[in-house]
């Protein structure tokens, strides 16, 4: 058996996986979203920290320590600690991928490096990565401050956190360490040019090991022998083990990714180019692209007393078409291909004869179309046919959803019967790190639930809805 932590963005679950990986059991617990000013997100690490502990001993209650082969950890990516390796204090909250503090500085760097932070690192100058929020920290918190002068500071984002919680070592994964905007991706090291901008001593940050790859015992005595970004760990769960492969994971926000296979490539239409994951001398790297607001959109609709579930907007969806009413979910700014922190949530083209329905509707056909922007960049940027999309996460299990997706896009979409694809990746990775399997012989293990195989449409809908997204731009400047 094997154990996956899960670490995400609002909660931490631990998951226990059969020979197979299969699951077995779930231990869950939520954790608080700190907000302390407009547009700011933090986690409190400690809390986080005991999240894990509690839900890892809630799985091990039922199973003896001896059954479990390893522990892989998978996590949300850009979020950033800052930590005393001396006397283990906390210097200041997390910084939260979402967070968008840094977004002036961001502009200001976008115009004058951008070119040359993205050919070094596959990614656009965006508050959403972790080198601004370092920076930050160094120029606002005493605390870290002082450490930095002691040489005693330590940066990592949450996988790094957690392996020197559990064995004492600072280490992170090439695809974490791929998202903080100062790793190179040719070089597949730490950049001593971006260090130097930023101002991050090389030695505050984390050794970088291999995705599959025995770290040392946990606390628990179990070894960690994984670790990858949650979207990349999808991606290895979804065996997109081939150049061309498609996976896209509907949570809070919708993280599309394509394996383009071994050698780095730069997008000529926003996407980003990150690491999906390294086995000894195998580099897997990705296409990815992001929609901010997926799940997210769902619950504000809910909040608002419009609608009382997801179900129920699911079912007035399927009753009713948008009634020409299009919805831009850009609640928190736009991601690949506009990166635009300044867009804003729009619903256009309501009238007197606009119904809930329409909403509800046009929320669903705006989660699709968003996906369909960045699978027709992806098909464009890597000259590949995409064949089919694999889905996971919450909010794929909406038929009408896949079905509109489906539809708009061309391409069969494959929902699997594991959906915790995301700890599998970590699990399956942990498991090759201590031996138990070979890459090859996963294909063995994955079961696809469902298929949807609709005709093409929405061409009109999708064009539409590319308008609104123009006047959605630049909105709260």
């Amino acid at each position: 058996m094997y154990i996956g932590v899960d670490q995400g963005t609002t909660s931490t679950r631990a998951i226990l996986f059969d020979d197979s990986f299969r699951v077995l059991k779930i231990a869950r617990r939520k954790f608080r979203q700190i907000y302390p000013r407009e547009g700011w997100v933090e986690h409190d690490p400690w809390e986080i920290w005991g999240t894990v502990v509690s839900v890892v001993e809630e799985i091990l209650s039922d199973v003896k320590t001896e059954e479990i082969y390893s522990m892989g950890i998978t996590n949300q990516r850009e979020t950033i600690i800052a930590w005393d390796s001396e006397s283990g204090e906390i210097l200041y909250n997390a910084i939260v991928w979402q967070c968008r503090r840094t977004a002036k500085r961001s502009e200001e760097l976008r115009k004058i490096y951008g070119d040359l932070i993205y050919e070094k690192t596959g990614l656009v100058v965006d508050p959403y990565f972790s080198a601004t929020k370092m920076e930050w920290m160094m120029e606002n918190v005493d605390s870290v401050k002082r450490a930095r002068e002691k040489g005693t500071l330590r940066f990592g984002t949450v996988d790094s956190f957690l392996a020197w919680k559990m064995t004492g070592k600072h280490v992170t994964d090439h695809s974490n360490a791929s998202r903080t905007m100062l790793y190179n991706i040719e070089k597949m090291d730490w950049d001593d040019e971006l260090l130097e901008l930023f101002k991050v001593p090389r030695w505050s940050l984390p050794e970088l090991v291999d995705s599959a790859e025995i770290v040392g015992d946990t606390r628990w005595g179990i070894p960690l022998s994984g670790m990858i970004g949650d979207q990349q760990g999808a991606l290895f769960g979804q065996l997109a083990f081939n150049e061309g492969d498609v996976k896209i994971t509907m949570g809070t926000g919708s993280f599309i990714l394509m394996n383009i296979g071994k050698a780095p490539k730069l997008s000529k239409n926003g996407l980003l180019t990150t690491v999906g994951w390294k086995i000894k001398d195998e580099v897997i790297y990705a296409f990815e692209g992001s929609v901010f607001v997926t799940g997210a959109l769902i619950d504000w609709l809910i909040s608002l007393d419009m609608f009382g579930s997801p179900q129920e907007i699911n079912r007035l969806a399927e009753e009713n078409d948008n009634g020409g009413v299009y919805l831009v979910p850009a609640l928190t700014g736009l991601g690949a291909p506009h990166w635009d922190p300044y867009a804003r949530g729009l619903i256009i083209g309501m009238t007197r004869k606009t119904s809930k329905g329409n909403i509800a509707r046009a929320a669903i056909e705006s989660i699709a179309f968003s996906i369909k922007e960045l699978v027709d960049i992806m098909e464009k940027d890597s000259k590949k046919k995409v064949k089919s999309l694999m889905v996971d996460g919450g909010v794929s299990k909406s038929d009408i959803l896949l079905r509109v997706l489906s539809s708009s896009t061309g391409n069969v979409v494959e929902r699997p019967q594991n959906m915790e694809t995301t700890a599998t990746g970590a699990v399956m990775l942990s498991a090759i790190g201590v031996g138990k399997v070979k890459k090859s012989d996963l294909k063995n293990y994955k079961v696809v639930e469902k298929k949807f195989n609709e005709d093409k449409g929405f061409e009109e809908e999708f064009e539409r809805w590319k308008e609104a997204v123009k006047r959605s731009k630049n909105w709260s400047r």
